[in-house]
């Protein structure tokens, strides 16, 4: 299969009811029962991010990528200060019932993490073996600040070609790409409104994140260290979120984080060359399968 079957499923929140949509990368051989991996991206992006690694894992697996609320071809929330984790948890609580299994995998970039930890760590988690993509317990100052120094901007150009060289600055984290893959790190973050491109999120979800960002650290060691599925970290080395000493902590406590550091590569690993696939492959057909 080249690309994914979208679909759609019916969230509450206290504002009222709003549609997740999200994208199935079936068993590649249609096994009905087949272990399912969910891969949930990071803050303004998209399940779409994850083409390469769900092509490659839909051979063992049902891999399903949602766009999470506000996000590509979710709803926008009625209040912007429903953009958070716990938001982001309940919808995914919702989706794991529609799926209607009992456990699965979890693919997490930066929020994506941050939203699996939150339910790994809970009694009865349905996550029995957890991927964390450059995210952990302690997020440095340095990376929020960057982070919030573009999100929110929603910056629109006249062409597809301005798009790709905006997104080659604002992700240059990720880690160098040739032209197929910084178009695959594109094309679905981008929408044609009119005679303009604009970012496939709502813009909104930058008020939440500068609120907290006002708010100072917060640990959430206590929530990883309540975690006990079997626990993959991975880590850009040159990432300026989740620090060398948190990612080799996480090695050491709460369910004892294999680790994988990824040269020349900051915040976050694309997960679309082939050695980060493979490291995400290896680790799920290990502890999944």
């Amino acid at each position: 299969m080249t690309s994914p079957i979208q679909h759609h499923v019916t969230c509450v929140s206290p504002a009222g009811l709003h549609r997740i949509s999200y994208w199935e990368w079936p068993h590649q051989t249609g096994v009905a029962d087949a272990p399912v991996v969910v891969c949930v991206h990071g803050l303004t992006r998209n399940g779409r991010d994850f083409d390469a690694l769900a092509r490659t894992l839909s051979r063992r697996y049902r891999v399903i990528c949602p766009d999470m609320a506000g996000r590509g071809h979710s709803d926008r929330l009625a209040q912007s200060a429903l953009y958070a984790i716990p938001q982001y948890l309940a919808d995914c609580v919702t989706l794991i019932a529609r799926l209607n299994v009992e456990r699965v995998g979890w693919v997490g970039t930066s929020m994506g993490g941050l939203i699996g930890m939150s339910l790994a760590a809970l009694q009865r988690t349905p996550i029995a073996a957890l991927v964390l993509n450059d995210v952990g317990p302690e997020l440095s100052a340095e990376g929020l600040a960057r982070i919030g120094d573009y999100v929110g901007k929603a910056p629109s150009f006249n062409s597809y070609q301005d798009c790709l060289a905006y997104t080659r600055t604002i992700a240059a984290g990720f880690g160098p790409h040739d032209d197929e893959g910084w178009d695959m790190l594109a094309r679905h973050y981008w929408v044609r409104d009119g005679e303009r491109w604009r970012v496939h999120y709502d813009p909104r979800i930058a008020e939440p994140f500068a609120s907290a960002g006002n708010v100072g650290p917060v640990s959430l060691w206590p929530m990883y260290d309540a975690i006990s599925c079997p626990t993959l970290v991975l880590r850009g080395e040159q990432s300026d979120l989740l620090r060398a000493e948190c990612a080799h902590q996480m090695t050491q406590r709460g369910p004892k984080a294999r680790l994988q550091a990824f040269s020349g590569v900051g915040h976050a690993p694309s997960l679309i060359p082939a050695p980060q696939i493979d490291a995400v492959d290896q680790f799920l057909k290990e502890t999944l399968s």
